[in-house]
């Protein structure tokens, strides 16, 4: 039975509602800014004279970005690191939580705690480096992947997740022939989707917005990420050979609008992807996140 809604709970939602939209709203204005300006032309950029829509459309400072072999570079490389990248996060995220997910496996408790010791302790800024060094990673794209291969918060609660798989469907595999491996593909993998997706999400987010690591592992220009390129392009601009770029832009783009079109580009690939799999954020998480 429906129990009718009182006046205050309607006033709560209501003032729910109205801070949600606020919120939201405060989150769209500046990159909708960004991308009327980043279409806007050179006059009204300078003026300040942007409201709602452009007086006049131009693609100048994109075909100026997109045309950049070291904007384009950064932007294929990104695009290598977050598919590769994601694809070894969630390899070794779900065979790990899968096995220690598993009550007969005896070095699981041990295994737990020192994932949880890395959770509250890390080695530190130098001895990363000095381990990344050694083991030859410099200047290489396995520098951006696998010191960071697995997420201990992920790992734990995509464990819970495969713990809440009932044994019935396991044992009853086993009885037809199936492999451990073969359970885990053909039965694990399929029900844990949902949190697949968002941890998936979350990796591919994670290795899309790479910048820290490739500054700190990357002594050549040529292996900078699009976050690193970025950064050069909008705020020192002219100090790492993005300078000519700007020069030559400027005799038919303003400088600003290439920042503009550069953020446009940075970040829209990524943001198409949530749409597809927000669906499966709350599910996933929420049912990995308790344990039984």
């Amino acid at each position: 039975m429906i129990r009718n809604r009182g006046v205050g709970s309607r006033i709560f939602d209501g003032a729910n509602y109205l801070s949600l939209f606020l919120v939201a709203l405060v989150t769209f204005i500046p990159f909708y800014y960004v991308i009327v300006a980043s279409l806007s032309p050179i006059k009204q950029v300078l003026t300040e004279s942007i409201i709602l829509w452009p007086e006049k459309f131009t693609f100048t400072s994109y075909h100026m970005i997109l045309t950049t072999p070291s904007f384009v570079r950064a932007l294929f490389f990104t695009i290598f690191i977050t598919v590769v990248g994601t694809a070894i996060n969630m390899l070794f995220t779900s065979t790990l939580g899968y096995s220690l997910s598993k009550k007969r496996f005896r070095a699981r408790r041990t295994i737990l705690m020192l994932i949880v010791f890395s959770m509250m302790f890390s080695g530190g800024l130098i001895p990363t480096y000095l381990v990344v060094k050694q083991l030859g990673m410099i200047n290489s794209f396995w520098a951006l992947m696998l010191p960071g291969a697995i997420s201990a918060f992920n790992l734990i609660v995509l464990k819970n997740f495969f713990a809440s798989i009932p044994e019935a469907l396991e044992d009853s595999a086993r009885i037809d022939g199936c492999s451990n491996f073969g359970i885990f593909l053909r039965i694990a993998l399929p029900l844990s989707l949902p949190a697949l997706a968002s941890f998936t999400l979350f990796y591919a987010v994670g290795n899309w917005n790479q910048f820290f690591a490739a500054i700190m592992y990357m002594n050549n220009s040529r292996y900078w990420t699009l976050q690193v390129v970025l950064r050069q392009l909008v705020i020192i601009g002219d100090s790492t050979g993005y300078g000519q770029v700007i020069d030559d832009a400027s005799k038919t783009a303003f400088p600003e609008t290439l920042k503009y079109a550069a953020i446009v580009v940075a970040t829209l690939p990524i943001l198409m992807v949530y749409p597809f799999l927000q669906k499966y954020f709350v599910k996933g998480v929420l049912m990995g996140s308790v344990k039984e």
